[in-house]
């Protein structure tokens, strides 16, 4: 951090404190279950603390795990010959002041390295050295090559990953705004993840949640597939716990991930809309196909993807069972929807179980195939038979996605039809949203919706599906969703275009590409809606920009919506960079990095090549 001070015309005394602050208190909110933590005093103890010179010190000590941080900065002033500095301590902060005179047209800089460091990052008796180190490493560099490496990584970041929307700079400012939290909220060591709220407030305690696979991931799989992998690679070192999960569940092989976590244990004390929530498992597999595809990153897959895929996919294994005249079933769970919760066959954890099934499946047979030892090894450690793997197959052709013959829809679940729908148009709109306002049991009798949950599936699996078909169940389900889930319109959004009903599109994603700046749901003070941040790039390339990947072929089907000049952006794939712009006339496909490419837009199949813009006639 650098503070420069330049006096216009002011000559006295200036006093600057410089501090570290260990009076940190979790908000608390009993009435939201969202945000409050529970803990009524703070979370942690101060271990010890410390001034010596310039440089600051403070250990803490969470109180529950145990866990420790040593924070440690170092503080330089330049520009003043007759500075004085002095201690400052308080129970809970400690500091240095700086006293110095100022002249007219003087200036002063102030540069603080700060460095943070946990007992998870290494053995805590070495954190003080490894801090030390790497306070040092930051020193020798100096502010302006740290400074120039930020600006490096941010110019590379915009160059890969930047949307740009011409004729309307309210959107265009809100979806840079939400890719750039982005950036600065995930983990990027494969420990950590990203949590619901980011790095900007206290709401869900910090912890994270299915949005990463559904929403953040997609978003850096296309952009910046490095960070990607590495919040892959946190399922994978969290792999452990998620198998303790599952026997806690009393499933006697295979894991079982949770809906809400830090470390890779349930977090949430409310089983029947969160560990009941058992697509998460299929979630993650849906995210290590996507990214492997469009990474090519088979070593990845070798060394940590499959174990993920495998061990996983066993619970669905276990939980299915077969019904006459219907195929393999999933009884008492609970699908996205947080309103509706413990129900037979929901078609979203239905869907995505048989294509993780099926992908389990065909992971195997491919390294079976090419990576013959890896493949052995992954069998002795998993003790995986060649009969389990073929019954993966199975099950996942026979699986049951319910259906009604009558209104021509997939319901939601077994018994979601013949649910008294929702009295929208007597509920005012105080009391939204229905949780914090109705007991739980009085939502899970109804039709209602908090969030996309069969539409999700649409999306995620457009290619299986008619438009026709999928306007009906979008028609339907539009009508009884409230969106008192953030995760919801992006998803309504991304359907509306895939059939057609771009107004309605449009006005989705204004919703969601300025959530946070115009406070939409009104909790923004409790942090930023990182998985609605990741939904607005998702919203202007999976919908107005139509991109798909079936089969391992690319697809666009770009739209345009009357009010914009026109709008760009990139799509990182296997190793290539294709830029797509759509303006009032045409669509222009480049390839700005890689070899030669084959997609399809619209009905037409392109040879894209370096160098070579293709153009295509926008379809109205």
């Amino acid at each position: 951090m650098r503070l420069s001070l330049k006096s216009i015309d002011f000559e006295g005394k200036i006093k600057l404190i410089s501090l570290l602050d260990g009076d940190v208190k979790n908000s608390i909110s009993i009435e939201d279950p969202r945000l409050g933590s529970g803990i009524l005093d703070r979370a942690f103890l101060i271990n010890d603390k410390g001034i010596d010179k310039d440089i600051l010190k403070m250990q803490i000590k969470t109180k529950n795990s145990g866990l420790r941080l040593l924070c440690t900065s170092k503080n330089i002033l330049k520009g003043s010959n007759d500075c004085i500095s002095y201690d400052y301590k308080e129970e809970y902060k400690i500091g240095i002041c700086y006293e110095f005179n100022i002249k007219k047209s003087q200036q002063i800089l102030f540069n603080k390295y700060i460095v943070y460091i946990t007992s998870r990052d290494c053995c805590e008796h070495d954190m003080d050295d490894i801090s030390s180190k790497i306070l040092n490493e930051a020193l020798n560099k100096g502010f302006e090559e740290i400074k120039t490496e930020q600006i490096g990584y941010m110019k590379d970041f915009w160059y890969k990953s930047d949307v740009e929307i011409k004729g309307n700079l309210y959107l265009q400012q809100g979806i840079r705004f939400n890719m750039f939290h982005l950036l600065q909220s995930t983990g990027k060591d494969g420990k950590t993840n990203i949590g619901a709220k980011g790095l900007t407030g206290e709401g869900y305690e910090g912890h994270y949640f299915w949005d990463t696979e559904m929403y953040v991931i997609p978003f850096f799989t296309y952009t910046k597939p490095e960070i990607a992998r590495k919040l892959l690679e946190y399922r994978y070192n969290t792999l452990d716990k998620a198998r303790e999960r599952a026997r806690q569940m009393s499933h006697e092989k295979g894991a079982l991930f949770p809906w809400r976590t830090i470390n890779g244990e349930e977090c949430s004390a409310y089983f029947p809309a969160s560990t009941a929530q058992y697509h998460i498992n299929s979630d993650i597999a849906y995210a290590i196909k996507k990214y492997v595809e469009a990474a090519e990153d088979f070593d990845f897959l070798r060394e940590m993807g499959a174990k993920i895929v495998f061990e996983s996919v066993r619970i669905f294994a276990d939980i299915c069972h077969f019904v006459e005249n219907k195929g393999y079933c999933i009884d008492g769970v609970t699908g996205p929807d947080e309103y509706t919760a413990i129900v037979n066959n929901n078609a979203y954890t239905n869907i995505m179980a048989k294509e993780h099934l099926k992908y389990a499946f065909d992971t195997a047979m491919l390294l079976k195939e090419k990576y013959i030892s890896d493949f052995n090894n992954i069998k002795n450690e998993l003790c995986l038979e060649d009969d389990e793997i073929d019954n993966w197959k199975t099950i996942s052709d026979n699986m049951y996605i319910p259906y009604d013959n009558n209104l021509k829809i997939h319901p939601q679940d077994d018994t979601f039809l013949s649910k008294k729908i929702w009295d929208f148009e007597n509920t005012p709109k105080e009391k939204y949203p229905l949780l914090l306002n109705y007991h739980p049991l009085v939502i899970y009798r109804h039709q209602v919706c908090k969030q996309a949950d069969w539409v999700l599936a649409l999306f995620l699996f457009s290619e299986k599906f008619t438009i026709e078909q999928k306007k009906r169940d979008f028609e339907y389900y539009e009508k009884i969703t409230t969106h008192d889930s953030s995760l919801s319109p992006c998803i309504f959004s991304i359907a509306a275009c895939d059939v057609g009903y771009i107004d309605k599109a449009y006005d989705y994603f204004i919703k969601t590409a300025r959530m946070d700046l115009d406070d939409n749901h009104g909790n923004t003070k409790d942090g930023i809606h990182a998985a609605n941040m990741a939904g607005s790039y998702m919203d202007i390339v999976f919908g107005f920009g139509g991109f798909r990947v079936f089969e391992d072929k690319v697809f666009f089907k770009p739209a345009l919506l009357g009010s914009w000049q026109g709008y760009s952006f990139k799509v990182n794939y296997k190793k290539r960079l294709i830029k797509v712009s759509v303006d009032m006339k045409k669509v222009c496909f480049d390839l700005i990095e890689g070899e030669d490419l084959t997609v399809f837009c619209y009905d037409n199949e392109l040879k894209l090549s370096k160098n070579n813009p293709y153009i295509v006639d926008i379809m109205r």
